[in-house]
């Protein structure tokens, strides 16, 4: 029996080959690969609350892809690698390189001139993240990990509440997330650092 999976209006879904990446052939649904990915998520979150993260190294593609494999190695055999595919969202999969080192050093400079508020700066740094899409899944659930450990670790402030829900089930907060996404598409970021400090 193959991975029966649904998709909520956000989510990008999986190539059956990319599918074969899983490594737990018990999961047959949605919501079993959710119970495994969230252990997993739950993990990497503990690693990280136990190491102090400067915020030199926090801005290197390979903390970034090394967040993200901490994240979903005990799920997905591709975790931490950058997608290979191009998908119903993000840039050209042969673009994702330059565009998280132009992320990077967009971000550098935020800091270093003080362009905007920490919270701005950690939530921009999200945003634009999982707009490039890096990986092939988790990437809303690898960018607001990222800015926690931006806000918190970076800059020394309290990590963010994200409306205090979970953000991977259909639900009211999770289309108030999305239309705060698409607004910060527009360059509004208000609703979207309102709604990861409510």
């Amino acid at each position: 029996m193959g991975l029966d999976l649904y998709y909520i209006p956000g989510q990008t879904p999986l190539d059956e080959d990319e599918k074969e990446g899983l490594k737990i052939n018990v999961i047959t649904t949605r919501g079993e690969l959710d119970e495994f990915e969230q252990l997993n998520i739950q993990k990497a979150v503990e690693w990280s609350i136990k190491r102090k993260f400067k915020l030199e190294n926090i801005l290197t593609v390979e903390f970034i892809k090394d967040l993200h494999k901490k994240m979903f190695e005990d799920v997905w055999s591709w975790a931490g690698e950058f997608r290979r595919t191009n998908k119903n969202i993000g840039v050209d999969k042969l673009q994702i390189g330059i565009e998280l080192r132009q992320l990077i050093d967009d971000c550098k400079y935020w800091i270093d001139k003080n362009i905007f508020s920490v919270d701005e700066i950690a939530i921009r740094f999200s945003h634009r993240i999982v707009k490039i899409h890096l990986f092939l899944n988790g990437n809303g659930r690898h960018s607001r990990l990222m800015a926690d450990i931006l806000i918190n670790h970076g800059f020394g402030g309290n990590i963010f509440s994200w409306g205090s829900m979970n953000l991977t089930n259909s639900s009211d907060t999770r289309t108030i997330y999305l239309k705060a996404l698409h607004d910060a598409d527009d360059g509004n970021y208000q609703s979207l650092i309102k709604f990861a400090r409510e």
